[in-house]
């Protein structure tokens, strides 16, 4: 079906989270940082210019030579410059209002950035002392220190000493980004049609060539795509992977294919799940169909489709994908 649209729609928003589990593992210096912290103590390396860099670096910025010395450092410091957060996102060091602060720990050249609890942007002010309040359970990472707080080290309670353990040579961070996604007219129209359990992509009127999602506009001629074209739920596989290695939130037990599927009529292949079949079998020009998720789930979302799936027909010719890899 082809339509030519011009009036206008209200876009979609919606909220969007991006998250996911970083590891990495740490190298001598780094873990030898956050082993530290794990018991209690702060380190810094120096430089050629003899600043104390704290964190510590593994180079040295001034000359790039590889750095070497290692100093300790006090657990309190001075408040170099600092910024307040009347409203705390989700994961942050506290869960009411605090501040980010640099702090030059004493002994130390540079600053590490850190919260410091204080009840007030009043009680905050640069130039201020404070002191490091450490975690209730240490870990091997910068979260063990909570926070800083106003003070000296030496009003600090003094936690039992532990016994040293095994160095800390990994690191895993969870990172999150919560932000708010407004969709293009065209993209909005996509979506409700989604809702409809249609596929609407948008036609170039010079070239002719069929995208979905649709762009707006053809980024071959630069022009507003203005044909609305619905699109069939079958398509060609273009190319894929096949997914052996597990990871944090995996939905899928490996293995399993994630392929670029040409819809019939679209000159542009989108990626989605290919499954209803051993991941073995998925080949370059295999026709697959869409497997929707019953209608009862349907939202203004992709994910309507659940995956392909094979259709029975045979493989298309290479030619009719050429050109779409």
């Amino acid at each position: 079906m082809r339509t030519c649209f011009t009036c206008r729609v209200t876009p979609l928003s919606a909220p969007l989270t991006v998250a996911f589990d970083y590891t990495r593992s740490l190298g001598p210096v780094l873990g030898r940082f956050v082993t530290g912290l794990r018991d209690r103590r702060v380190e810094g390396i120096r430089g050629s210019d003899g600043r104390v860099h704290v964190p510590p670096v593994e180079f040295d910025p001034v000359t790039a030579a590889r750095l070497t010395e290692w100093v300790p450092v006090g657990s309190a410091g001075t408040v170099t410059t600092w910024t307040w957060v009347a409203e705390p996102d989700e994961g942050q060091p506290l869960d009411r209002p605090f501040a980010w602060a640099l702090v030059k720990l004493d002994g130390a050249d540079t600053a590490i950035l850190h919260a410091v609890d204080v009840p007030s942007a009043d009680a905050m002010a640069t130039g201020m002392r404070v002191r490091i309040r450490w975690a209730a359970e240490p870990v091997g990472s910068i979260h063990d220190i909570a926070c800083f707080e106003p003070g000296e080290a030496a009003g600090i309670t003094v936690i039992e000493e532990r016994p040293p353990g095994e160095p800390v040579t990994m690191l895993t961070t969870p990172v999150r980004l919560n932000y708010t996604h407004s969709a293009s007219e065209e993209e909005s129209r996509y979506l409700r049609g989604l809702a409809e359990g249609r596929l609407l992509g948008q036609r170039c009127p010079v070239c002719r060539k069929v995208y979905i999602p649709p762009r707006g506009a053809c980024p071959t001629d630069g022009v507003p795509t203005v044909d609305e074209v619905e699109l069939p739920d079958r398509g060609t596989v273009t190319t894929f992977c096949v997914v052996n290695v597990p990871f944090l939130g995996q939905r899928i037990e490996p293995p399993y294919v994630a392929a670029y599927v040409l819809l019939d009529g679209a000159d542009i292949p989108f990626q989605h799940l290919v499954l209803g079949c051993d991941a073995a079998e998925v080949r370059m020009g295999m026709r697959v169909r869409a497997h929707w998720r019953p209608r009862a789930e349907w939202t203004t979302s992709l994910r309507n489709i659940d995956h392909f799936e094979p259709s029975g027909e045979p493989d298309a010719p290479f030619d009719t994908y050429s050109q779409h890899l």
